[in-house]
């Protein structure tokens, strides 16, 4: 088992109380077992996301299209602690502010791993500054690419089984949040 497959994380209730703890990969174990996550976006001057190709080694959804990174924060971390480190760790950029911009809870199981997410998912957005070239970490990120949210949800639309099964729903919450500004 990898190392970050044996970190800690907390394990909540429907409402995102704090229930325990839990291995990563036993809260990815059939039927899987609510717990707290997070999905960060970056944008760009233009409006656009940045999107990641998942690492063909991911235990979840190996090389299917995500937002720009995902995580879990240790049990009493706070979430954009957890989400800055992951965003160091996977495409080594520092310093983005974020901002909590809604939950989504959602459960999928991987046809191909036999994994479970079943996850209460902080939806975070910050800005990355002009200059700012993220380096993806090869053992987290087979690629990145810049895309529109219009484009993004047709690109979904038309071939929903190339992306992340909890990309439409973040999407959603980001857009709700666009709107509701």
């Amino acid at each position: 088992m990898s190392t970050r497959e044996q970190h800690l994380v907390e394990l909540v209730d429907a409402d995102g109380r704090a229930l325990g703890s839990a291995t990563v990969a036993d809260a990815h174990q059939e039927p899987g077992r609510l717990h707290r996550a997070f999905s960060v976006f970056l944008r760009n001057a233009e409006g656009e996301v940045l999107l990641q190709q998942r690492a063909a080694v991911k235990t979840r959804f190996p090389l299917r299209w995500g937002n720009t990174c995902c995580g879990h924060p240790e049990p009493g971390e706070t979430v954009t602690t957890a989400a800055g480190r992951r965003l160091q760790e996977e495409l080594s950029v520092r310093g983005v502010e974020l901002t909590e911009v809604g939950v989504y809870a959602y459960r999928a199981a991987d046809p191909a791993t036999g994994r479970v997410e079943h996850e209460y998912d902080h939806v975070l957005l910050g800005y990355l500054p002009d200059g700012v070239a993220p380096e993806p970490d090869p053992t987290e990120v087979a690629t990145l690419r810049w895309v529109s949210p219009s484009a993004l949800r047709a690109e979904i639309s038309a071939a929903p089984e190339k992306y992340a099964p909890w990309l439409p729903g973040v999407l959603e919450v980001l857009a709700e949040r666009s709107v509701g500004r």
